[in-house]
Protein backbone atom coordinates (compact mmCIF):
# COMPACT_ATOMS: atom_id res chain seq x y z
CA UNK A 1 0.00 0.00 0.00
CA UNK A 2 1.65 3.60 -0.92
CA UNK A 3 0.81 5.96 1.82
CA UNK A 4 1.15 9.76 1.59
CA UNK A 5 1.39 11.16 5.36
CA UNK A 6 -0.14 15.00 5.95
CA UNK A 7 1.86 15.98 8.61
CA UNK A 8 5.40 14.45 9.45
CA UNK A 9 5.89 15.84 13.08
CA UNK A 10 6.60 12.99 15.85
CA UNK A 11 3.38 10.99 15.35
CA UNK A 12 4.04 10.99 11.53
CA UNK A 13 7.34 9.96 12.19
CA UNK A 14 6.15 6.80 14.09
CA UNK A 15 3.19 6.04 11.68
CA UNK A 16 6.33 5.96 8.93
CA UNK A 17 7.85 3.39 11.33
CA UNK A 18 4.93 0.87 11.39
CA UNK A 19 3.95 1.67 8.19
CA UNK A 20 7.43 0.09 7.05
CA UNK A 21 7.74 -2.55 9.31
CA UNK A 22 4.08 -3.61 7.95
CA UNK A 23 5.18 -3.62 3.93
CA UNK A 24 3.60 -0.31 3.25
CA UNK A 25 5.66 2.31 1.35
CA UNK A 26 5.44 5.92 2.09
CA UNK A 27 5.17 8.26 -1.41
CA UNK A 28 4.38 12.03 -0.11
CA UNK A 29 5.64 13.71 3.28
CA UNK A 30 3.81 16.70 3.82
CA UNK A 31 5.25 19.17 6.40
CA UNK A 32 3.85 23.29 6.72
CA UNK A 33 7.18 24.13 5.11
CA UNK A 34 6.14 22.15 1.73
CA UNK A 35 2.55 21.99 2.08
CA UNK A 36 2.60 23.34 -1.58
CA UNK A 37 4.11 19.54 -2.91
CA UNK A 38 0.47 18.60 -1.86
CA UNK A 39 -0.98 18.35 -5.23
CA UNK A 40 -3.69 16.29 -7.44
CA UNK A 41 -0.69 15.16 -9.44
CA UNK A 42 1.09 13.88 -6.46
CA UNK A 43 -1.51 12.48 -4.58
CA UNK A 44 -2.33 10.31 -7.71
CA UNK A 45 0.72 7.55 -6.59
CA UNK A 46 -0.91 7.30 -3.08
CA UNK A 47 -3.91 4.38 -2.43
CA UNK A 48 -4.37 6.41 1.22
CA UNK A 49 -3.61 9.11 3.12
CA UNK A 50 -2.85 9.91 6.45
CA UNK A 51 -3.44 13.09 7.89
CA UNK A 52 -2.07 14.54 11.74
CA UNK A 53 -1.79 18.06 11.48
CA UNK A 54 -4.04 20.35 13.64
CA UNK A 55 -7.38 21.88 14.04
CA UNK A 56 -6.10 25.10 12.15
CA UNK A 57 -5.59 22.66 9.14
CA UNK A 58 -6.87 19.84 8.97
CA UNK A 59 -10.24 20.88 7.23
CA UNK A 60 -8.88 22.53 4.67
CA UNK A 61 -5.86 19.39 4.11
CA UNK A 62 -8.71 16.53 4.27
CA UNK A 63 -11.32 18.51 1.63
CA UNK A 64 -8.01 18.35 -0.72
CA UNK A 65 -7.57 15.54 -0.11
CA UNK A 66 -11.32 13.79 -0.89
CA UNK A 67 -11.40 16.08 -3.65
CA UNK A 68 -8.43 14.12 -5.27
CA UNK A 69 -10.00 10.59 -4.87
CA UNK A 70 -7.88 9.99 -2.16
CA UNK A 71 -8.80 7.26 0.69
CA UNK A 72 -7.89 9.72 3.83
CA UNK A 73 -7.08 9.00 7.74
CA UNK A 74 -7.62 11.70 9.71
CA UNK A 75 -6.28 11.72 13.16
CA UNK A 76 -6.23 15.79 14.08
CA UNK A 77 -8.61 16.81 16.44
CA UNK A 78 -10.12 20.06 17.70
CA UNK A 79 -12.40 20.81 14.22
CA UNK A 80 -15.50 19.21 15.39
CA UNK A 81 -17.59 21.84 13.81
CA UNK A 82 -16.22 20.79 9.90
CA UNK A 83 -16.45 17.17 10.26
CA UNK A 84 -19.88 17.01 8.85
CA UNK A 85 -18.95 19.02 5.59
CA UNK A 86 -16.13 16.82 4.96
CA UNK A 87 -18.12 13.25 5.61
CA UNK A 88 -21.46 14.82 3.18
CA UNK A 89 -17.74 15.58 1.12
CA UNK A 90 -16.58 11.87 1.10
CA UNK A 91 -19.55 10.57 0.22
CA UNK A 92 -20.56 12.60 -2.30
CA UNK A 93 -17.31 12.16 -4.40
CA UNK A 94 -16.94 8.49 -3.59
CA UNK A 95 -14.07 8.84 -1.76
CA UNK A 96 -13.20 6.80 1.56
CA UNK A 97 -13.02 9.14 4.60
CA UNK A 98 -11.96 7.87 8.44
CA UNK A 99 -11.47 10.25 11.49
CA UNK A 100 -10.55 9.58 15.17
CA UNK A 101 -10.41 11.46 18.00
CA UNK A 102 -7.48 8.53 19.44
CA UNK A 103 -6.42 5.64 17.04
CA UNK A 104 -5.55 3.39 19.86
CA UNK A 105 -7.06 0.33 20.26
CA UNK A 106 -7.13 0.25 23.77
CA UNK A 107 -8.74 3.82 23.74
CA UNK A 108 -11.35 2.49 21.65
CA UNK A 109 -12.07 -0.43 24.34
CA UNK A 110 -12.09 2.48 26.71
CA UNK A 111 -14.94 4.23 24.57
CA UNK A 112 -17.07 0.98 24.61
CA UNK A 113 -16.42 0.51 28.75
CA UNK A 114 -17.07 4.10 29.18
CA UNK A 115 -20.73 3.98 27.43
CA UNK A 116 -21.90 0.79 29.07
CA UNK A 117 -20.83 2.25 32.25
CA UNK A 118 -22.60 5.63 31.57
CA UNK A 119 -25.41 3.91 30.99
CA UNK A 120 -25.33 1.47 34.44
CA UNK A 121 -25.03 5.00 35.87
CA UNK A 122 -27.60 6.87 34.69
CA UNK A 123 -30.58 8.08 37.50
CA UNK A 124 -27.65 7.10 40.17
CA UNK A 125 -28.01 10.85 40.94
CA UNK A 126 -25.35 10.72 44.20
CA UNK A 127 -22.34 9.91 41.57
CA UNK A 128 -20.61 13.24 40.49
CA UNK A 129 -19.49 12.01 36.86
CA UNK A 130 -16.13 14.13 35.47
CA UNK A 131 -13.30 13.32 32.87
CA UNK A 132 -9.79 13.94 33.49
CA UNK A 133 -7.22 14.20 30.78
CA UNK A 134 -3.44 14.11 31.38
CA UNK A 135 -1.27 15.11 27.89
CA UNK A 136 2.04 16.42 26.70
CA UNK A 137 2.86 20.18 26.69
CA UNK A 138 3.06 19.96 22.37
CA UNK A 139 -0.60 19.30 22.61
CA UNK A 140 -2.44 22.41 20.85
CA UNK A 141 -6.29 21.44 21.79
CA UNK A 142 -7.78 21.80 25.35
CA UNK A 143 -9.43 19.66 26.01
CA UNK A 144 -8.09 16.97 23.64
CA UNK A 145 -10.40 15.21 21.21
CA UNK A 146 -10.62 12.29 23.16
CA UNK A 147 -11.83 13.59 26.41
CA UNK A 148 -14.96 15.53 24.21
CA UNK A 149 -15.34 12.10 22.72
CA UNK A 150 -15.62 10.59 26.21
CA UNK A 151 -17.54 13.40 27.85
CA UNK A 152 -19.85 13.44 24.87
CA UNK A 153 -20.62 9.57 25.12
CA UNK A 154 -21.55 10.25 29.34
CA UNK A 155 -23.31 12.84 28.12
CA UNK A 156 -25.90 11.26 25.83
CA UNK A 157 -25.88 7.94 28.28
CA UNK A 158 -26.38 10.00 31.56
CA UNK A 159 -29.28 12.26 30.55
CA UNK A 160 -29.21 14.38 33.38
CA UNK A 161 -26.39 16.62 31.07
CA UNK A 162 -26.66 19.68 29.10
CA UNK A 163 -23.15 19.87 27.51
CA UNK A 164 -19.11 19.79 29.26
CA UNK A 165 -17.37 22.59 30.58
CA UNK A 166 -13.25 22.80 31.03
CA UNK A 167 -12.14 22.86 34.38
CA UNK A 168 -14.94 23.60 36.22
CA UNK A 169 -17.53 22.04 38.38
CA UNK A 170 -19.71 24.44 39.51
CA UNK A 171 -22.76 24.32 36.48
CA UNK A 172 -24.99 20.96 37.70
CA UNK A 173 -25.76 20.81 34.66
CA UNK A 174 -22.70 20.51 32.99
CA UNK A 175 -20.14 17.27 32.80
CA UNK A 176 -16.80 18.76 33.93
CA UNK A 177 -13.61 18.17 32.07
CA UNK A 178 -10.42 18.50 34.11
CA UNK A 179 -6.99 18.94 31.16
CA UNK A 180 -3.50 18.80 32.89
CA UNK A 181 -0.59 19.32 30.47
CA UNK A 182 2.71 18.19 31.70
CA UNK A 183 6.09 17.14 30.47
CA UNK A 184 5.92 13.87 27.46
CA UNK A 185 3.02 12.08 28.84
CA UNK A 186 1.63 10.38 25.68
CA UNK A 187 -2.04 10.77 26.93
CA UNK A 188 -3.86 9.04 29.96
CA UNK A 189 -7.83 9.50 30.51
CA UNK A 190 -9.69 9.22 33.64
CA UNK A 191 -13.52 8.66 34.21
CA UNK A 192 -14.52 9.42 37.69
CA UNK A 193 -17.75 8.48 39.42
CA UNK A 194 -17.71 10.23 42.76
CA UNK A 195 -19.96 9.69 45.56
CA UNK A 196 -20.22 10.24 49.64
CA UNK A 197 -19.32 6.21 49.87
CA UNK A 198 -17.23 5.57 47.10
CA UNK A 199 -15.58 6.29 43.51
CA UNK A 200 -15.95 4.36 40.61
CA UNK A 201 -13.00 4.89 37.98
CA UNK A 202 -12.03 3.72 34.63
CA UNK A 203 -8.37 4.61 33.39
CA UNK A 204 -6.51 4.19 30.21
CA UNK A 205 -3.04 5.05 30.50
CA UNK A 206 -1.14 5.13 27.28
CA UNK A 207 2.62 4.43 27.52
CA UNK A 208 3.77 5.67 23.93
CA UNK A 209 3.14 6.92 20.61
CA UNK A 210 3.18 3.47 19.06
CA UNK A 211 -0.61 2.35 19.84
CA UNK A 212 -1.87 5.48 18.22
CA UNK A 213 0.19 5.10 15.40
CA UNK A 214 -0.45 1.69 14.90
CA UNK A 215 -4.06 2.04 15.17
CA UNK A 216 -3.83 4.85 12.23
CA UNK A 217 -2.04 2.67 10.02
CA UNK A 218 -4.64 -0.31 10.76
CA UNK A 219 -7.14 2.28 9.70
CA UNK A 220 -5.21 3.18 6.25
CA UNK A 221 -5.20 -0.47 5.69
CA UNK A 222 -9.09 -1.14 6.52
CA UNK A 223 -9.95 2.22 4.11
CA UNK A 224 -7.77 1.65 1.23
CA UNK A 225 -10.02 0.90 -1.89
CA UNK A 226 -13.16 1.58 0.05
CA UNK A 227 -15.75 4.19 -0.74
CA UNK A 228 -17.74 5.84 2.28
CA UNK A 229 -17.42 7.43 6.29
CA UNK A 230 -15.88 4.66 8.32
CA UNK A 231 -14.99 4.28 12.25
CA UNK A 232 -12.54 3.09 14.29
CA UNK A 233 -15.37 0.28 15.54
CA UNK A 234 -15.52 -0.40 11.67
CA UNK A 235 -11.66 -1.34 11.64
CA UNK A 236 -11.95 -2.99 14.95
CA UNK A 237 -15.11 -4.76 14.63
CA UNK A 238 -16.71 -3.86 18.01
Amino acid sequence: MKIALIGYGKMGKVIEQIALERGHEIVLRITSANRQDMTADALRGADVAIEFTGPHAAAANVRELLAAGVATVSGSTGWNDGLQEVRDLAVAGGAAFLHASNFSVGVNIFFEINKLLARLMKGRNEYSPAVEETHHVHKRDTPGGTAITIAEQMIQALGNKTGWTLNDASLPDALPIYAHRVGEVPGTHKVTYTSAVDDIEIIHTAHNRQGFALGAVLAAEYVAGKKGVFSMKDVLGI
